[in-house]
């Protein structure tokens, strides 16, 4: 049986079938101009700040068509953009799509990405308003834009946290590591219905966006980030933003069990595998402790467990405790190391 590549289509032809796949979800009433124009036209939201957002994915350097599905992609490339969003605590609004497509790419994987982007945008409540397709001879890249809103002065950002503070962080950590370790051992896995859960993980995750929302709403975090480049990543991040220290105790990391047996029977550090790897995309929060309270509230509505996992310092030190010594926190995920 042939497979039909996008090349075969027209850039209107092919527009017209993301239309179709997003006219399921009306437009709502702030969207003036959609797709189909040279640029979508929109009504701002009274009272809010926007927050903006970009991220790309490219084929081969953040995920690998061999053992990830079109679905699994498309979802992806929206998720990473939610989770900065649910990290600043804002609600989604809008969303552009940029494919960057190549001219050999099946036209049924194509409809499937779009299906699963506009099937998590319609989730979280966030309208495709517009963007690009082009073709091309590289890889497939799907660049992403979103736009979300939070109220004055609501907005985490990476730099309030304070010497005393909490440090927690939301669901657990390094499943999305062993995941993509499993699927480059097995890439077929990628295609069982019942895989193990870090597979599940790593291909589709799921960001925090309600438990950032209740966190802006009832200023229960002092500073937030989300895991894109691993836990500790983040906890540099936080520390260096914030002019403080930290300290992580790696007894209280949440590290998914079975992640945990898998480094562990490959002989990996299971905390080092786990806060260096990536792909978590929950959140890193801090949070001072006579507010322990509005965090409960955040717990019980936000749809995530939280950990509390260490405390910032005023030395400035980024530090781990494993097995009783502490040590310096390794660095995180680097794009560019």
């Amino acid at each position: 049986m042939s497979v039909s590549p996008v090349a075969s289509l027209s850039e209107g032809e092919l527009i017209g079938r993301i239309r179709e796949r997003l006219a399921a979800v009306p437009p709502p009433d702030w969207l003036q101009v959609g797709i189909g124009d040279d640029a979508a036209v929109v009504e701002t939201e009274r009272n809010r700040l926007e927050v903006l957002t970009v991220d790309a994915i490219v084929e081969g350097v953040h995920f690998d068509r061999a053992f990830t599905p079109p679905s699994a992609i498309g979802h992806r490339a929206v998720a990473v953009n939610l989770s900065d969003l649910a990290a600043m605590g804002a609600t989604p609004r809008l969303a552009l799509l940029s494919l960057v497509l190549p001219r050999t790419f099946p036209l049924a994987d194509f409809d499937e990405i779009i299906g699963s982007m506009s099937a998590l945008a319609a989730r979280f409540r966030m309208t495709i308003v517009g963007g690009n397709l082009t073709q091309t001879d590289g890889p497939l890249v799907l660049d992403v834009t979103v736009v979300g809103t939070v109220k004055k002065r609501r907005a985490l950002t990476r730099g309030g946290a304070r010497p005393g503070d909490d440090v927690y962080v939301t669901g657990v950590i390094g499943a999305a590591a062993a995941g993509l370790q499993m699927l480059q051992a097995e890439p077929n896995c990628a295609a069982v219905e019942s895989v193990d859960p870090c597979v599940r993980q790593y291909l589709y995750p799921e960001p925090r966006v309600r438990f950032g929302t209740i966190l802006s709403r009832n200023r229960g975090a002092t500073a937030c980030m989300d895991l894109s480049d691993g836990l500790a990543d983040a906890v540099h991040q936080i520390a260096g933003a914030s002019q403080v220290g930290a300290t992580i105790d790696g007894a209280a990391l949440p590290i998914a069990a079975s992640a945990r047996r898998w480094f562990e029977e490959r002989g990996q550090n299971a905390v080092d595998a786990s806060v260096t790897g990536g792909d978590d995309y929950e959140l890193l929060f801090t949070a001072r402790p006579r507010l322990r309270g509005r965090l409960a509230a955040a717990q019980q509505h936000g749809h995530a467990p939280m950990t509390r996992i260490g405390s910032c310092t005023a030395d400035r030190a980024v530090l781990l405790r494993d097995g009783g010594v502490e040590r310096p926190m390794p660095p995180g995920y680097s794009h560019f190391r």
